[in-house]
């Protein structure tokens, strides 16, 4: 189960799991750099020069901090698969690609399978062509 914020910035103080903290928020500004925002709201920093080794690269989350909440183009820049942002080097579209949607594990519109107990639990009848394996079979 979720716990919601319903404190706002006060509650973002005091508590990690409902965004970004007082302290997140102070040490973004001062020493990050905005590169981007998703569409989810997430917003998107970088400290550092781009390509040095020590450059850092974090995200803020718009709200619960979920990272299955970030699309492919910007965790390939996060884990540094590709130099630049999203928003200075859009990545284009396959046309077999589908679009990005974040995790439904847990939720309703979780997939479920036919045998899955959500769904009934009856699974198709067995085939024939599987024999269970014996310590006594040769």
């Amino acid at each position: 189960m979720r716990f919601e914020n319903d404190m706002g910035f006060l509650g973002s103080i005091f508590t990690w799991w409902n965004g970004p903290g007082l302290g997140t928020r102070i040490w973004s500004s001062r020493n990050g750099t905005e590169v981007g925002r998703d569409g989810e709201g997430n917003v998107y920093f970088r400290s550092g020069k781009a390509g040095d080794p020590g450059e850092r690269r974090w995200v803020m989350y718009n709200g619960v901090p979920e990272a299955t909440r970030i699309p492919p183009e910007w965790h390939l820049w996060m884990h540094k698969t590709v130099a630049l942002p999203p928003s200075e080097a859009p990545l284009t579209p396959r046309v077999w690609e589908r679009e990005w949607a974040p995790n439904a594990t847990g939720t309703l519109a979780a997939y479920r399978p036919s045998g899955a107990l959500e769904s009934g639990g009856k699974r198709a009848a067995a085939t024939g062509d599987y024999s269970a394996w014996s310590p006594d079979q040769n």
